[in-house]
């Protein structure tokens, strides 16, 4: 049993909020690079697969993403060393997932209809159920 496990309510919502607003800060760059760059089979086509390497690694957003997740990633390590895993995965899943539905929305323009938005609200939901 670990005896290092944080009790306090604050530190736990500010832990679980920070992994998630940084693997959703990830995931948008890295999808809006992603989007800018254009599609890497035509690239490829064009200019090989050196070129499709060269037309992701110059672009700084993919980069920006890149860290973000990586961060995201060590401070999901941190949480599951000073928090339960069976409170921090669904939360961490289920929340990311509801804002990475807002995010392509509203930042990338994507086109979210109401089955993926009513996805996102159950999954979150049932989370809940779950922790209470």
């Amino acid at each position: 049993m670990n005896t290092h496990l944080v009790t306090n309510p604050w530190l736990i919502a500010l832990t679980v909020a920070f992994v998630i607003l940084t693997s959703t800060t990830g995931e948008v760059l890295t999808a809006a690079a992603m989007k800018s760059i254009g599609d890497l089979d035509l690239i490829r086509a064009k200019f090989g697969m050196r070129g499709a390497i060269i037309a992701v690694v110059t672009c700084p957003t993919f980069f920006t993403g890149v860290f973000f997740m990586a961060v995201a990633f060590f401070a999901l390590l941190f949480a599951l060393n000073h928090l339960n895993l069976s409170f921090v995965g669904p939360a961490v899943a289920s929340i990311t997932l509801l804002l990475n539905t807002a995010a392509g929305k509203f930042f990338l323009k994507e086109n979210v209809d109401r089955r993926r938005w009513a996805a996102a609200v159950l999954v979150c939901i049932g989370v809940y159920l779950l922790a209470h």
